[in-house]
């Protein structure tokens, strides 16, 4: 499998694009107003203690309080998804029983602010390297899920616990770190002792509600997170970046510096693989499958639902293969999409409906296959009596559609909006309320152009009628800043 990364940079903005057999998989976005703060270390005062919640308000300096539940102070530190293989923690004692109001303390965010929702906290601290996470509250020494060699599982395990020798402190070992030496993993030990030391050092100083530690800028994290010996070039239009990047690269992984390289192409970088058209089409609710089908993507507050079609897809053979091969496609564009898409939390995926349980198993086992390469983690759940399959995906920060929108002005994020012909009795309506409340020998109407129109053209009888009923004339008024659903009564 071939891949590369794509970093634009412009003053105000950075782009990352992962792009596999020149599909644009994931897109990742920082700006400068507004950088995401996962994985940032703060100084907090403890707000309000929520007992009924098991959970506390922290203020760490963002636009709203931060929450800490009880489970992120005493479970395992949370790490990158799937690379930790460590049972799940025992129930937390009562929340009063761990902090208090008014104490100081200091919380890494690992997820952030998400709609109304504050960012989330926890008080067990880990900091990623290139191939290790640092647990410095825990001892234990992990290795990922996804390195499935039980021999480099064995040989990896010998080399940390080597370097770590009556440390006090824990490791994860993360996927990167396959078949890398000794050496480099000392290295990355050193960098992460280093790092905690100095971190150590400012807790002790940081005033409450300021950052102690920073996580690395997105071209710098792409390249430690996303830097893979599959992953044949990184291309960057930035020559102050390029820069940057060599540094890191150089000092943190040697064998792939040279695969970094400042593309200077007249076409803007993104156009090379299509990505700004991808990013386009991933705004929109409709993706079409290449044999005829589509798929519909509907996120909302709760969940996201995820509906298959068979579209124009007639098939060859019988229903029953159709509808097979139709999910089968579907499922894999699935998995792209919800990378691509970043979509997170509860997924519901609504396949046409198969009565061949293989046909169902290899539908599903597509979809696992998929989901294999995403960076967060995912789990599946079989078909439900229903015919839905149920999943969730990890979600650390907002979809694509919510980082680069914002809710219709028209219709405040419904979706929809009311007729011409509901507003048209609307203002009826209100008419006839305000001449029971006012007086007035007449009254004006100002409205859309379209709605004004449909009275004109189409009610002009039922006007003629509530003039007579009311006994007051009525005028009416376009106005093209008004939206479809706007208008106003005025009385004269």
């Amino acid at each position: 499998m071939s891949e590369e990364i794509l970093i634009n940079v412009t003053p105000r903005e950075t782009r990352v694009a992962l792009v596999e057999n020149g599909m644009l998989q994931e897109l990742h976005i920082e700006r400068a107003s507004r950088r995401g703060v996962v994985g940032n270390l703060y100084k907090g005062r403890v707000q309000r203690v929520m007992p009924g919640m098991q959970a506390a308000f922290v203020e760490i300096g963002l636009d709203r309080a931060a929450f800490l539940h009880a489970s992120d102070i005493m479970r395992v530190p949370q790490v990158q998804p799937g690379e930790s293989e460590e049972p799940a923690p025992p129930a937390p004692p009562p929340i009063t029983s761990l902090v208090h109001e008014g104490q100081e303390i200091v919380v890494q965010v690992v997820k952030d602010p998400i709609g109304g929702k504050g960012a989330r906290l926890t008080t067990q601290i880990s900091i990623p390297s290139r191939y290790l996470v640092l647990l410095p509250y825990s001892r234990v020494i992990g290795v990922s899920a996804r390195i499935e060699d039980e021999t480099e599982r064995a040989r990896l395990k010998t080399i940390m616990a080597e370097l770590v020798d009556g440390s006090g402190v824990g490791y994860i070992v993360r996927t990167n770190a396959e078949g890398q030496s000794a050496e480099a993993l000392s290295e990355d030990v050193d960098y992460l002792r280093r790092a905690w030391q100095i971190i150590r050092d400012a807790s002790g100083t940081t005033k409450v509600g300021e950052r102690i530690y920073d996580d690395l800028s997105l071209p710098l994290r792409a390249v430690r997170d996303l830097m893979r010996k599959d992953v044949d070039k990184v291309r960057v239009d930035s020559r102050e970046t390029f820069d940057r990047l060599m540094a890191f690269a150089r000092q943190f992984m040697p064998d792939l510096a040279e695969r970094v390289e400042h593309y200077v192409g007249e076409r803007p970088v993104f156009d090379l693989y299509g990505v700004e058209d991808e990013i386009q089409r991933a705004m929109q609710k409709e993706v079409p499958l290449k044999s005829g089908g589509y798929l519909i993507v509907d996120q909302t507050e709760a969940m996201t639902t995820v509906d298959v079609n068979t579209g124009s897809f007639l098939g060859q053979r019988n229903l029953e293969e159709t509808v097979y091969r139709t999910n089968l496609e579907a499922a894999q564009s699935v998995a792209r999409q919800l990378r691509l898409r970043n979509l997170g939390g509860i997924i519901i995926i609504d396949f046409i409906d198969m009565t061949d349980d293989e046909h169902k198993r290899q539908v599903l086992r597509t979809l696992e296959k998929g989901l294999a390469r995403d960076h967060a983690k995912t789990t599946v759940y079989d078909f439900s009596p229903l015919g839905l399959v149920e999943m969730t995906r990890k979600r650390t920060t907002e979809s694509l559609e919510r980082q680069l929108c914002e809710p219709c002005h028209e219709c405040s994020g419904r979706g929809s909006l009311k007729t011409a012909e509901t507003v048209i009795y609307e203002i009826f309506r209100e008419i006839t309320r305000a001449v029971r409340q006012f007086e007035a020998s007449q009254l004006l109407v100002i409205a859309s152009p379209k709605v004004v129109t449909k009275i004109t053209d189409e009610e002009s009888a039922a006007v003629a009628e509530l003039e007579e009923f009311l006994g007051k004339g009525i005028r009416f008024q376009m106005d093209e800043q008004y939206a479809q659903e706007q208008f106003d009564v005025v009385l004269l």
